[in-house]
């Protein structure tokens, strides 16, 4: 009988992570070098690369310890999952290099196209992921980069179990405190974030902001600026 470790309706349990409280004012700019071309269009840094670093660190321990001596397929969510993507899969290469454990890996990519300007609209669009065949009996971890209302994850765990994966895990950098949340939560958990529109590391507003090495808060006059 075919099973999927994991089904759309009991969804994803919630892992441990590390969380923002809503009354954190982020760090200062001044504490941090970022493009002179972004002057006024943020408001603070929120998560600092090196944090980020250290977090993904120890998710990728993590990832180690549960999927050790697996064979997996990462399906990386573009655009704003790749850095994440990047850096998470070349810390689980650095462990299994020193680790009698080990995790062969091959990389895919699919894109979600769900936003406008900061609003997150109804119409998703799944690039790159028409026909994924070749994830039958296969084990999958899906690596994004940010879960807000957790329906985009939703819709895309139920598109990947129709291609009959043998196990489908899920490592997500931020997830959103956000009021209506459907409990689709990745497995492997980052930083659990105050609702509010986050930029940097692969991360974008209309594309702008994937160059910023930090996490940070957008200001409304960034918004305006860049505002399609």
């Amino acid at each position: 009988m075919y099973f999927v470790e994991r089904n759309v309706s009991s969804c994803l349990r919630f892992s441990f992570s590390s969380q923002i409280n809503d009354d954190w004012p982020g760090y200062s700019l001044d504490l941090f070098s970022y493009p002179a071309h972004y002057s006024g269009d943020i408001d603070c840094v929120i998560i600092p690369h090196g944090v980020i670093m250290d977090r993904t660190e120890r998710l990728a321990r993590n990832i180690m310890d549960d999927l050790g001596d697996h064979d997996i397929v990462v399906l990386c969510v573009l655009k704003g999952g790749y850095q994440f993507c990047a850096d998470l899969v070349d810390r689980i290469k650095a462990l299994s290099r020193n680790s009698d454990r080990t995790i062969p890996m091959r990389v895919h990519f699919i894109r979600l196209k769900s936003y406008l300007n900061d609003q997150s609209t109804e119409d998703l669009h799944i690039l790159g992921a028409e026909d994924l065949s070749f994830l039958a009996g296969k084990n999958v971890l899906i690596v994004e980069a940010i879960v807000g209302t957790g329906k985009t994850m939703k819709t895309l765990l139920k598109h990947v179990e129709a291609f009959r994966p043998k196990m489908i895990k899920v490592a997500g950098l931020l997830v959103k405190r956000v009021p209506h949340n459907s409990a689709c939560l990745p497995d492997y958990v980052g930083f659990e974030i105050p609702d509010r529109f986050v930029v940097g590391y692969a991360l974008d507003y209309n594309e702008y902001f994937r160059d910023l090495n930090h996490i940070c808060v957008i200001s409304e006059s960034g918004k305006m600026k860049y505002k399609i």
